[in-house]
């Protein structure tokens, strides 16, 4: 168990995981958490970086921060994604190693693996196939920073580790059409044609594609179960388990959000992988599973949105 009474920065407070993330820490007790903004600090800059670690003293580090989008967002900005994302977690974890940091946890993404992996994929389906090519910088770059925990654990016995999430969704979502994911997308799509009376909503892909989706606050909870019970080389997969077509994904949302919409699906934009959902048999042998269904956490993610609209605090 790490202790509750040390200061813990969370890196990327204010981004989707990073606010579930202090949300569970401050529900668990922690009393000194360490958060920074990135208009005071850029975390792709190692002097600042080391300066700021040296004052703060962190004990126990959450990497999750970093540049993030969907299809299109990876697809026409990859040196941008490539470039930050290897830049920040290089940066974090070189100064968690300098200053002496007790434990660390770098959070990746599913799309490090193959983009025709065996599915479910398992951790061992790292490295042994070519990447979906509509995000392969912000992969490389996730990839890159699992291989730096486990080299900076191998070489100076540094306790970092890594846990890899499917696909996110949940309040602080980023709601943009062309930069966000599927998910909070597909739902901004269906509030605004009910907002405008409009018949159909347009999705992009066939729709066929199959994806995991998993509320942030059960990966919030899972972090900080990592956090306190593994000490391995290895990531660790986080998600359900469970999987659904992008159309069955769509029609849940239509339902919730805008029943009498028609879906009319765009084939000139990309599906992306075809599946992709992980065996997360491993977090559960030591003791861990979601909590949340998809139906409840799509509705407590638009109570979410509606709330965030009325305030003028959406990312649009």
């Amino acid at each position: 168990m790490i202790d509750r009474q040390a200061p813990v920065f969370v890196a990327g407070h204010r981004g989707l995981v990073g606010s579930s993330i202090v949300r569970r820490l401050e529900a668990d007790g922690f009393s000194d958490l360490r958060t920074v903004g990135r208009d005071a600090l850029d975390l792709r800059d190692q002097a600042a970086v080391d300066a700021w670690f040296d004052v703060e003293r962190p004990r126990y580090v959450f990497l999750v921060a970093g540049t993030v989008g969907g299809i299109h967002a990876n697809s026409t900005r990859p040196a941008e994604f490539l470039y930050d994302n290897l830049m920040i977690h290089s940066t974090v974890v070189q100064a968690a190693h300098r200053t002496g940091v007790d434990k660390l946890l770098y959070l990746g993404s599913s799309c490090i693996y193959p983009r025709h992996a065996d599915q479910p994929i398992t951790e061992e389906a790292l490295l042994t196939g070519p990447l979906e090519p509509t995000n392969e910088g912000y992969a490389l770059a996730k990839i890159a920073g699992i291989k730096l925990c486990e080299t900076y654990r191998r070489q100076y016995g540094d306790d970092f580790i890594s846990a890899m999430p499917t696909n996110l969704y949940g309040p602080g979502d980023n709601f943009d059409l062309e930069g966000g994911h599927v998910l909070p997308a597909l739902m901004r799509r269906f509030h605004e044609a009910r907002e405008a009376g409009a018949a159909s909503v347009t999705v992009w892909g066939t729709g066929t594609a199959r994806r995991e989706f998993l509320h942030v606050d059960d990966l919030a909870d899972a972090c900080l179960f990592l956090m306190d019970r593994y000490s391995e080389a290895g990531h660790v997969n986080v998600g359900t388990g469970v999987d659904l077509t992008i159309r069955e994904l769509a029609e849940t949302v239509r339902d919730l959000v805008h029943p009498e919409g028609e879906l009319v699906f765009d084939t000139s934009r990309p599906d992306g992988m075809p599946r992709k959902v992980l065996d997360v048999s491993r977090l559960t042998d030591l003791g861990w599973t979601a909590t949340t269904s998809l139906a409840e956490g799509l509705a407590d993610t638009y109570r979410w949105y509606l709330e965030a609209a009325e305030r003028g605090v959406l990312r649009l």
